[in-house]
């Protein structure tokens, strides 16, 4: 029962955030609730034009519908009862997801300032996503349906990392903010962009050029979440992505790994219906057809729990 509840909780929070983010798709909206309003102070300007413009819409534009739709394919009565919808919406999300991460590889050079830590944990929260839904679908084709639901449970869990790294990069802003030491730099560019004004800019940033600030042109900025400064808001969330995102990804990677050890008896459920219906397609070893730790491993060759005999000419 607690197992469940937290798999409820999951799901819910995942489902609520993605509703949250609907919003989202109107990107370049003045309306508050768009993505150019909502965005961190100075993204907007890099996500206005060009590639990261493209990057941004399709990322936005297929993993929000993928956010609605991967929580439906662990709801048992649709599994049961509904398979055509569960297969339709499985591929739909395989397409989705990839769609996404191309986008999310596009942007990650600008997101949240786009350091290297940052640049680097997109690049693994992608491999380790689509890595987990290519062998899902592997292990579905085999009918190692035990294999598949792991792997599945996997990706949504991976992909759910974008809550908790709401959650860190805030309380990491707010205790940065609290001990008044921590500096990034922002472009005299982006910071003309928030306050609209050269002379405003100049003021605060005597570096930046009134007559046409640039790109080249890189100021220092105090990291303060609690600050009327918007530069200074963006400037703590920046300095905390990165590690946030990287966090959150090793408290899924673990947490995962400890639901799917918790819950042997389903596995071990599933394991004999994909060894029955591997029987009954010839799709052999039974019961280890997919990616199992028998059959590419050292394990001890699995047993079914209940023998099923193979009709042949002489018996049927």
């Amino acid at each position: 029962m607690v197992l469940t509840f937290l798999v409820v909780i999951f799901a819910g929070a995942l489902i609520g955030f993605t509703l949250a983010r609907l919003s989202y798709l109107n990107i370049s909206g003045t309306a508050r609730s768009s993505f150019a309003s909502d965005a961190s102070p100075g993204e907007w300007y890099w996500f206005s034009t060009g590639i990261y413009r493209v990057g941004i819409t399709l990322h936005l534009a297929t993993i929000l519908p993928a956010g609605l739709l991967i929580v439906w394919q662990f709801v048992p009565v649709i599994r049961h009862k509904l398979l055509i919808f569960h297969r339709i919406n499985g591929y739909l999300i395989i397409v989705l997801v990839i769609l996404s991460n191309v986008g999310a590889l596009m942007i990650c050079r600008r997101a949240f300032g786009g350091s290297l830590e940052t640049q680097a944990a997109v690049g693994v929260l992608v491999i380790i996503t689509t890595a987990s839904i290519g062998l899902a679908y592997y292990n579905i084709k085999r009918l190692q349906v035990d294999q598949h639901r792991a792997w599945m449970l996997r990706a949504m869990y991976y992909l759910g990392t974008i809550i908790t790294l709401r959650l860190i990069m805030i309380l990491s802003a707010l205790i940065a903010s609290k001990l008044s030491n921590y500096y990034t730099t922002m472009s005299c560019a982006e910071l003309l962009s928030i306050y609209k004004s050269s002379q405003a800019v100049q003021n605060l940033y005597p570096q930046c050029d009134p007559f046409g600030s640039t790109n080249e042109v890189l100021v220092i900025v105090q990291a303060t979440f609690g600050n009327l400064h918007p530069e200074q808001i963006a400037a703590s969330l920046r300095i905390s992505f990165g590690m946030a995102m990287w966090m959150a990804i090793f408290l899924h990677l673990t947490g995962v790994e400890i639901y799917l050890a918790l819950t042997p008896r389903e596995s071990s459920r599933l394991r004999q219906v994909s060894y029955e219906r591997q029987m009954e397609r010839g799709l052999r070893p039974f019961g280890s057809a997919g990616l199992t730790s028998d059959r590419w491993g050292d394990a001890e060759p699995w047993k079914p729990i209940k023998q099923v005999t193979m009709a042949t000419s002489s018996n049927i």
